[in-house]
């Protein structure tokens, strides 16, 4: 059977969160592969050699249930509650309650008892950071998205997100995507693409965060060092995190991504070795400024290394 595949200019390689939800298509099904266009703008291709991808990504998108029942919610089986602050003691049931459940990755690819503050509280990744107002655990903004005012149809829905036409929504989304923020003269500051946002949740399997050991209720004076993979330390900016990632041109399912995560190396002096992996392109993360002392907005856009 020839592959199905779709260009899809709705997920550009240089948007942080469009090349996220590629790679989240391919967990949420494991039947997609997806490459990249290699011209001026890479734009993400799906394809799977069984089905059609949209099919697919229907046939596979999480259910309300199942977003319900993922370890990182407020309330999970008979474990106490778990809101923005975690107590390591709240991280321990939960790690241990989910350690057998398929969806365990969504604890370890957003907070880690490997680094512990002086208040007892584990370490949040870079990939979770606090939201607004009283949105301030990621797991409430995962539900949010799945409301039916903003996904509804979904096989519509999922084709504008993919071509890239698909209306925005009122939303703060995960909370690190720089295009959703609007101007500060908007009645409406901040729209997101639902679709996106949710296979971009998905594409964090591939990033567990860890740490450095440090528990700073032992020694205050020793700041903890947390590690989100695919997060380095800039040879151009020291001491300063930023995001890496590439653009390849083989179609490549889930597994392999990850294979060619780890053998990847994003700095300049190392780019000889790209062509051997496929990879043609590659961004960095760079930070949203505040406006104000107050302004506690997280963001990320991108640069192209």
């Amino acid at each position: 059977m020839k592959p199905q595949e779709i260009i899809c200019p709705g997920l550009p390689a240089c948007w942080i969160n469009g090349w996220l939800a590629a790679v989240g298509a391919t967990v949420l099904d494991q039947r997609i592969r997806l490459h990249w266009t290699n011209d001026g703008n890479p734009k993400a291709i799906l394809s799977s050699p069984k089905t059609d991808v949209v099919d697919a990504l229907i046939e596979s998108w999480p259910s309300s249930e199942l977003l319900a029942d993922l370890p990182i919610a407020e309330q999970w089986k008979d474990t106490d509650l778990c809101k923005r602050h975690v107590p390591v003691d709240v991280f321990v049931q939960r790690a241990s309650k989910a350690r057998m459940h398929p969806y365990s990755w969504a604890l370890s690819s957003t907070m880690t008892d490997l680094c512990v503050d002086k208040n007892g509280e584990v370490e949040h990744a870079p990939f979770d950071a606090p939201g607004p107002g009283t949105i301030k655990w990621l797991h409430h903004r995962l539900v949010k998205l799945q409301q039916s005012k903003y996904i509804n149809p979904l096989e519509t829905q999922l084709h504008e997100s993919l071509m890239g036409y698909a209306v925005r929504v009122n939303n703060n989304g995960l909370g690190f995507d720089c295009s959703r923020l609007g101007s500060s003269s908007d009645v409406t500051p901040v729209f997101i693409d639902p679709i996106v946002e949710t296979l971009a949740f998905f594409g964090l399997k591939m990033f567990p965060v860890r740490g450095d050991g440090v528990d700073q209720r032992l020694d205050q004076h020793v700041k903890t060092g947390k590690r989100q993979r695919g997060w380095r330390s800039s040879t151009s900016r020291q001491g300063n995190l930023r995001f890496l990632w590439p653009a390849w041109s083989e179609p490549l399912d889930y597994a392999a991504i990850d294979a060619l995560m780890d053998i990847w190396n994003p700095f300049p002096r190392l780019k000889s070795t790209w062509k051997k992996l496929g990879i043609h392109a590659g961004w960095q993360s760079v930070k949203y400024n505040p406006t104000a002392s107050a302004d506690t907005t997280r963001a990320f856009g991108s640069e192209q290394l």
